[in-house]
């Protein structure tokens, strides 16, 4: 989950070439992540994969803070708002890991990529923002790439997108809770409460379905939470390093990383009408962001939050 860990004033010189660098590792990171889920979700309960990704994420979160302060950085009084982040965010990620499983892993990523669209809707009744006429159209034409990735039909969506889209909208509502614990949280601080609670809810889920992994799969799982909590911490190094506009756009490398993995592992190929709609979904979300850079560095007073206008959703 990308955020902007601090206001415009006390940001260090951008580095803009570490900041490409450390997003794009990220995006890696998150593919593998993603490709160790599938692999396991086709032995193992989709409840147990989640926690142990959750549990696993723990190591790189609990370096997160220490390298940013230790105990001081993970005081906070909004403890409702970190447990609905992690609730909806929680969601996100099981109906994502089971997208991965329903279908291919680029079209299930492709499909994330519509998360910033429900993003940039919800905001209007949940945070009582103004969209203007700009982004509406970017949502509108970026809506019409996820139809044309979904081709919904007689037999409307097939279940894999259906999940894949309930995913969106969940990480959607995910963000926004983001947005508005960063007006008091720090970013390290939103991602352990989420790593520690989601670890605890997904524990929930074991007493229905657990079979005993071996040492190859715990090994597995074990790549699957550290390569997320890695994905978490490049990413938000990214965003410390340069601007949003910036680096935002190489969070679509994660498409064509999970385009080559799906190729090499399992033979999938997407089809031309997923590549035209995710190609017009990443052409609306790269407006939506442009109009969002313009839009914060229009008001410097305005606390940063989450961009809103890049990449896929981020189990990390």
């Amino acid at each position: 989950m990308e955020q902007v860990p601090t206001s415009a004033a006390a940001k260090p010189p951008e580095n803009v070439r570490l900041g490409i660098l450390s997003m794009l590792l990220a995006m890696a990171l998150m593919t593998i992540m993603n490709a160790l889920a599938k692999i396991l979700a086709e032995s193992y309960p989709l409840g147990e994969v989640t926690f142990f990704r959750n549990l696993f994420a723990l190591l790189p979160a609990v370096a997160m803070v220490a390298a940013a302060g230790g105990r001081s950085c993970l005081h906070t009084d909004h403890w409702q708002g970190h447990l609905w982040r992690a609730i909806v965010g929680l969601a996100s990620m099981v109906l994502l890991f089971w997208a991965y499983h329903l279908m291919p892993l680029a079209n299930a990523v492709a499909i994330s990529y519509s998360a910033p669209l429900f993003l940039t809707a919800l905001s209007v009744p949940l945070l009582g923002e103004r969209v203007g006429a700009f982004r509406w159209g970017a949502v509108a034409v970026g809506f019409a790439g996820v139809l044309i990735m979904v081709q919904p039909g007689a037999g409307m969506l097939d279940r894999g997108a259906l999940v894949a889209l309930t995913a969106a909208v969940c990480y959607a509502l995910a963000m926004i809770a983001m947005r508005q614990l960063g007006r008091t949280e720090k970013p390290v601080t939103t991602v352990f409460y989420f790593t520690v609670v989601s670890t605890l809810l997904s524990a929930l889920a074991l007493p229905f379905g657990w079979t005993t992994p071996d040492g190859h799969a715990l090994a597995l799982m074990a790549g699957m939470g550290i390569a997320g909590g890695g994905a978490q911490y490049f990413s938000t190094r990214a965003y410390s390093l340069a601007r949003a506009v910036v680096v935002g756009p190489f969070s679509y490398a994660s498409l064509i990383y999970a385009t080559i993995l799906g190729w090499l592992v399992w033979g999938d190929v997407p089809a031309p009408h997923v590549i035209v709609g995710a190609t017009v979904v990443i052409g609306s979300g790269l407006l939506i962001l442009y109009r969002e850079t313009r839009r914060a560095a229009a008001s410097p007073s305005k606390p940063c939050t989450t961009p809103s206008g890049a990449g896929p959703i981020r189990t990390a």
